[in-house]
């Protein structure tokens, strides 16, 4: 047996529409795309299932403009909750198979299947009855790219299993130079349509002629990230597939886009001060608190960009609502210049643990802290709404909406 590594990309195929699909059986013969709500400025394609795909449907794109393609078009709101729960359904499918897996998006992971051959054959064998196991299970399609390394299983998953019957390819390394290099450089990960630009500029059109340019002309244009590029189009990447890597959290924070452009002052705050509360309830929960308050907005005008992002380190770390809403009005007061807003947003950085901390002269933070635990009791048993500040009863409170919505959209 070979002692290369054997790592693997698994990708759910239309993650949100397939996860809608198995549970509405009705719709499986029926082009069905998932999608924010129009009413509140967010009706974009967020998913779009193979058959609404084939009437040139694509992620991202206005519902209006998706319905004109297909107006027979079955639309669905977004479930958040659900698609987290089938993601980590499928997670623990993998982990039947190894004991490393990585998520790296909702639905994409990295499988290290490298000491499971013994068990359960040939990495081509593995991958196929992953994907029986995640379909028989969660009605999920998923494609898995394999090879050597994470970046290549990546690469292989994107150009090839997406686009073959099977949905399964494996990407050898000493194939690399007669299947990877031909491909056009906007095939390759990490590279967009504006580095795509810039390499057909230097006269790079192809995975294969970034990989043999000299390393120090890419260094001397992109520094780090020159390297970066060429060791990607060349295969080298040695990480690791590590399944805590995103256990470590060095910061909290909350954002949304606004219904409506907000103008005053007061109607802001109101925002700001319920955006600080869940960082901080958060971050209570994590049993953390932080040192760095962070605050940013965006201006409601997209032809005329305006907004600021600044922070400041407090004398000492707390997950204080009062005390971090304080610092973020203050920022925030500083820096907005009267403009009408139509994003905000509120982090918490710099966290350690809680449990301990030095005490300062007329320090209120005890006295926070008591009050702060016996609201969260109440919330955790209760929901969010069930305790409020009295200025969420006013009708520029965005609190209602948010606890309905994971990541912007309905649970």
């Amino acid at each position: 047996m070979s002692n290369e590594r054997i790592i693997m990309l698994a990708d759910c195929q239309s993650f949100y529409a397939s996860v809608e699909k198995a549970a509405h059986p009705e719709y499986r013969d029926k082009p069905l795309v998932v999608s924010g709500d129009p009413k509140r400025r967010s009706g974009i394609i967020l998913a779009a299932c193979p058959l609404a795909k084939a009437y040139g449907v694509t992620t991202a794109e206005p519902l209006g403009e998706a319905l004109r393609k297909c107006p027979e078009a079955i639309v669905v709101r977004p479930r958040m909750q659900d698609y987290i729960r089938v993601s980590l359904q499928i997670s623990r499918i993998f982990q039947t198979f190894s004991d490393l897996v990585e998520p790296y998006s909702i639905d994409e992971q990295f499988i290290d299947v490298t000491g499971s051959q013994r068990l359960f054959g040939d990495p081509l064998t593995i991958a196929k009855a992953m994907q029986q196991k995640v379909w028989n299970e969660t009605g999920v399609y998923i494609r898995v790219g394999i090879s050597y390394s994470k970046v290549t299983a990546k690469m292989a998953c994107d150009n090839f299993a997406k686009k073959n019957k099977e949905g399964v390819f494996y990407l050898k390394k000493d194939e690399l130079q007669s299947v990877l290099w031909p491909l056009p450089i906007q095939k390759m990960f990490m590279v967009g349509s504006r580095m795509t630009q810039h390499f057909i500029r230097m006269g790079i059109s192809s995975i294969g002629q970034l990989a043999k340019t000299p390393l120090p002309l890419l260094e001397k244009r992109w520094g780090v990230n020159g390297r970066v590029l060429w060791q990607i189009a060349n295969g080298i990447d040695n990480s690791a597939v590590t399944p805590q890597t995103h256990n470590s959290q060095k910061g909290v924070g909350h954002q949304m886009t606004l219904p409506r452009d907000y103008k005053t002052l007061e109607d802001i705050l109101i925002v700001l001060l319920e955006l600080t509360e869940q960082v901080c309830n958060r971050c209570r929960n994590k049993s953390k608190m932080g040192w760095v308050v962070s605050v940013g907005c965006q201006g409601a005008d997209f032809n005329n960009p305006q907004g600021f992002h600044r922070q400041v380190k407090m004398a000492c770390p707390t997950n204080a609502t009062n005390i971090v809403y304080e610092v973020a009005k203050k920022l925030f007061m500083e820096h907005w210049q009267h403009y009408p807003i139509r994003r905000i947003g509120v982090s918490l950085t710099e966290l350690e643990l809680d449990n301990e901390y030095q005490l300062m002269l007329f320090d209120q933070r005890e006295t926070y802290r008591e009050l702060e635990r016996t609201t969260d009791l109440i919330k955790q048993k209760y929901g969010d709404t069930a305790i409020m500040r009295a200025v969420s009863l006013k009708t520029a409170s965005q609190l209602k909406d948010r606890t309905q919505k994971i990541g912007g959209h309905y649970k």
